[in-house]
């Protein structure tokens, strides 16, 4: 008999309103996944970082109406794979991790509704110990909390899983036309495929992301067909004193403009829009790329609710099982391999 499925949908959240920022930050930084020091210190570093950084941060959302449209857009992810899985045994629910809803509220909400089984779907296509097993950690403790003890089955990653890599070389083939009449037309053209940073550190520990994001490009470029194209990956959002991942995307994005480019930017680790696409990429790095001569500068959208990333969710959900509790790469393989000691595979990954 069908079992009544809750499907979890993982975000990063965001600040719903200007008076929200800085106690969205202040939950950002108390993340031991994010700042890895004991508490009080990461408590009192938390609200230390959280407080300075507000007003920067505030100026930023209000460039966006005020507010992240991350909950929004995740809402029209839910209701999409809600109608593509196409059944009342499943019921889609958010749970943000550094705003409204949190993981509580999607597990009481998953309780009341009468879940039988629970799925874990985050919206990182690239495993991260920052991101995914954060919210894999936050959502034991919710369900823990709620009284939700169902069986419950984690879809880890899918940096390369068919639907995600044909939304984003869908939208890319149609930002390449784009590219072929804006600018001279003898300007070469490069791709920049930007995701967001990681302290090298955390590389350098076991954390697969950075391959994982590598993985999504090498796949985007199969899909897209042209192996003669000019790319490069880049990472952006660097904070802090720490040594990051690189190249960065603005000193790719400033090398690019002064080879006179036209520049295509793919953000390949955010399927959905918010600061770091409609502030950082689309303000501030267009500013750069156009103050140093570019000649044409342009942003792929996020896939959002493209019907392929949908279909490709959706698909993960249904294939996804829950016999050994185990969480999975939602491609059935282990793209991390053995060289990876925190991937979602291993124990050290949640």
């Amino acid at each position: 008999m069908p079992q009544k499925t809750a499907v979890i949908l993982f975000n990063l959240g965001g600040p719903d309103s200007q008076q929200a920022v800085q106690p969205f930050l202040f939950n950002l930084f108390n993340d031991p996944a994010i700042i890895r020091l004991p508490n009080p210190f990461r408590w009192l570093l938390a609200k230390l970082i959280a407080t300075r950084r507000a007003p920067k941060a505030a100026e930023i959302y209000a460039q966006m109406g005020g507010r992240s449209p991350i909950l929004p857009q995740t809402q029209a992810q839910a209701t999409a794979l809600q109608a593509a899985l196409g059944s009342d045994d499943y019921a889609v629910f958010i749970a943000m991790r550094y705003w409204k809803p949190f993981a509580d509220d999607a597990a009481r909400a998953a309780r009341d509704w009468g879940a039988e089984r629970v799925i874990l779907l985050p919206l990182y296509p690239q495993f991260s110990t920052t991101t995914t097993a954060s919210s894999l950690r936050d959502w034991r403790r919710a369900a823990k909390r709620a009284g939700l003890d169902v069986p419950t089955a984690a879809i880890g990653c899918y940096p390369d899983e068919g639907g995600f890599i044909a939304a984003q070389a869908l939208l890319l083939q149609r930002a390449l036309d784009q590219a072929e009449t804006a600018g001279p037309q003898d300007a070469p053209l490069r791709l920049l495929f930007s995701a967001h940073g990681l302290p090298k550190k955390v590389v350098t520990d076991g954390d697969p992301y950075q391959m994982q994001v590598e993985r999504s490009v090498a796949a985007i470029l199969r899909r897209l067909d042209r192996p003669a194209i000019d790319s490069v990956i880049c990472y952006q959002s660097r904070v802090g004193p720490l040594e990051w991942i690189g190249p960065a995307t603005d000193a790719e994005i400033e090398r690019a403009a002064k080879d006179g480019c036209r520049i295509v930017v793919v953000p390949v680790a955010f399927v959905s829009e918010h600061s770091e696409t409609l502030v950082e990429l689309d303000i501030e790095y267009a500013e750069l790329a156009h103050g140093h001569g570019a000649a044409a500068y342009i942003r792929v959208p996020a896939v959002g609710t493209e019907p392929d990333f949908i279909t490709g969710l959706a698909g993960m959900v249904k294939r996804a099982r829950v016999d050994d509790g185990q969480p999975r790469c939602g491609s059935g393989a282990r793209p991390c391999g053995n060289a990876w000691r925190r991937c979602i595979c291993t124990d050290q990954g949640v």
